[in-house]
C-alpha cells in the first residue's frame, strides 16, 4: 500500500547547516503519528520539509507515491498537505474571520472544512471573528491557526509545536479537537516536546536527535527507558 507521505533519505540544510541527517519516515492513511524530541532535533525542519517551506531533491519526500520535495509550499498545500507552523504566524493586521479565510486560497476541492464547521470545531472563534487575531490568548491564536489549516481541506495535517507556551487546560482543549479532525479523514503529524501527551494521541512515534531518528515504534511497544534513551542520548540522565 502507498503512504500517504514518505521521506526516503531526507537531508535538509540551512545554507551550509546540515539541519537533518537521511530521515525516514511514513504516514499511512487515517493514521497520527508523533514526532517528539529536544530543541534543536530537527522535528520543525522536517515539517518544512514536507510542506514545502523548504526546498529538497524531489524523491527525498513522496506523496502518494509522487516525488514533490521540490514542488514548493503553495503546490504542497493545492495536493491537500497542510502546515500549522510553529509560533502560529498569524496576520496581525486581520481578524479572526480573515486569517481563517486565507487559509481557504488554493483550498482542495470536496473536503469538509467551512468557516461554519471551523467554528463548530472551536466555537470560541466565531464569537471573536471580528477580533484582530493577535489580540486572542496564546491557546485561541492556536485554534486560528489550526483553522487556518484546515480551510484548505488537506488530507494531511502537520502541527507544529501545538502546545508550546500554552497552560495545559488549553492543550487539553486544543487535543480534544483533534478527533473530529481524525474523524473527517485527515492524517496527522504532530510535532511535540511533551512526550506524554504524544504518546496518548498517536499510532506511532518517531524520536529525532540531532537530526536523526533514534527511534520509531507504536506507543504500547516503547519502554519508557528506550523512549528516554532515544531522546536525550544514552549517556544523559535528565529526568524527561
Amino acid at each position: 500500500m502507498t503512504s500517504l507521505i514518505e521521506t526516503k533519505g531526507l537531508t535538509a540544510f540551512y545554507g551550509d547547516f546540515q539541519a537533518i541527517f537521511g530521515v525516514d519516515m511514513r504516514l499511512d492513511a487515517g493514521e497520527t503519528i508523533a514526532v517528539i524530541g529536544a530543541n534543536g532535533a530537527g522535528k520543525s525542519t522536517l515539517m518544512r520539509s514536507i510542506a514545502g517551506v523548504i526546498a529538497n531533491l524531489p524523491e527525498m519526500v513522496l506523496h502518494r507515491g509522487q516525488a514533490i520535495g521540490a514542488i514548493g509550499a503553495p503546490d504542497v498545500v493545492r495536493r491537500g498537505i497542510a502546515l500549522v507552523p510553529e509560533g502560529r504566524k498569524l496576520f496581525p493586521s486581520l481578524s479572526v474571520e480573515e486569517n481563517l479565510q486565507i487559509g481557504g486560497y488554493g483550498r482542495r476541492a470536496g473536503g469538509p472544512w467551512t468557516l461554519e464547521t471551523i467554528y463548530d470545531l472551536f466555537p470560541i472563534l466565531k464569537e471573536r471573528r471580528r477580533y484582530p487575531a493577535t489580540a486572542l490568548s496564546g491557546g485561541q491564536q492556536q485554534m486560528v491557526a489550526i483553522g487556518r489549516a484546515l480551510m484548505s481541506n488537506p488530507e494531511v495535517l502537520l502541527c507544529d509545536e501545538l502546545s508550546l507556551g500554552l497552560a495545559p487546560v488549553v492543550i487539553r482543549d486544543i487535543y480534544a479537537a483533534f478527533s473530529k479532525i481524525r474523524a473527517s479523514g485527515a492524517a496527522i503529524i504532530i510535532v511535540e516536546q511533551d512526550i506524554a501527551q504524544a504518546l496518548k494521541v498517536a499510532d506511532r512515534v518517531y524520536c529525532m536527535m540531532e537530526g536523526r531518528i533514534t527511534l520509531t515504534g507504536r506507543p504500547s511497544e516503547l519502554e519508557p527507558a528506550a523512549i528516554h534513551s532515544a531522546y536525550f542520548g544514552a549517556d544523559n540522565h535528565e529526568l524527561a
